[in-house]
């Protein structure tokens, strides 16, 4: 197991992971439209948004170019480009950094599909450790009914079509997000991730979500 070294910069870094559907980015955008509310100076990161690899993974994903093991070093680079960039030049400057998906997305995704486990936390070792990173655990029946129920079509990556576990769109995209969901259960242990029950009301998730940040800006330690 890879231990991530916690970071001595005085900004604060909170994370969202979960399957597609969890509700994650909802909750998230309500956080960060509260912290700006109340004075707090917050900057934001999205997975897969930086501009040094994106026409490459648009070109790549539209001519279906990807193994597992090229869509992993991708990622890692967009990551690394965003970690310098976006994420550690705020948090030097003592701001909080909300990330819609951080690592964990990649450790459940790439090993998912196929990658070593111990290789693809290796791929990440310079990252950041969070301040939080909280886990949106939805049964996987919820966040697929969200998901589909949502989108006229899934994409060949998203559905994991790649990896030709049914040439069904919809079926494989259930064996994919089973397989993401196995993932993030044994991360939470070894990462210490924070769950929260995603089937509940968003009122709810929002106000536990919120207790547990205002008790790390308050320099207090989460209960665990």
């Amino acid at each position: 197991m890879i231990s991530y070294g916690k970071h001595r910069l005085p900004g604060k870094l909170f994370v969202v992971e979960g399957t597609d559907g969890s509700g994650k980015s909802t909750q998230l955008a309500l956080l960060h439209q509260w912290l700006k509310a109340e004075g707090y100076p917050v900057f934001f990161s999205e997975w897969n948004s930086s501009p040094l690899v994106k026409d490459t993974t648009r070109r790549a994903k539209k001519r279906r170019l990807f193994t597992p093991t090229t869509f992993s070093l991708l990622h890692a680079t967009d990551f690394a480009d965003r970690t310098e960039r976006d994420i550690i030049p705020p948090l030097k400057a003592g701001a909080i950094v909300l990330a819609d998906r951080y690592i964990y997305t990649a450790f459940a995704r790439d090993v998912a599909r196929g990658c070593d486990r111990a290789w693809v936390r290796d791929l990440y070792r310079f990252a950041v450790k969070p301040t939080v990173a909280f886990f949106f655990r939805a049964p996987l029946d919820v966040a697929i009914d969200r998901i589909v129920s949502g989108r006229p079509e899934l994409k060949h990556y998203e559905a994991g079509l790649d990896m030709d576990w049914s040439d069904d769109a919809e079926e494989s995209f259930k064996i994919f997000q089973g397989r993401i969901l196995e993932e993030y259960d044994r991360m939470v242990s070894e990462f210490g991730l924070t769950v929260i029950d995603a089937t509940r009301s968003i009122v709810r998730q929002q106000r536990e979500m919120r207790r547990i940040v205002m008790r790390h800006l308050a320099g207090e330690e989460a209960v665990a």
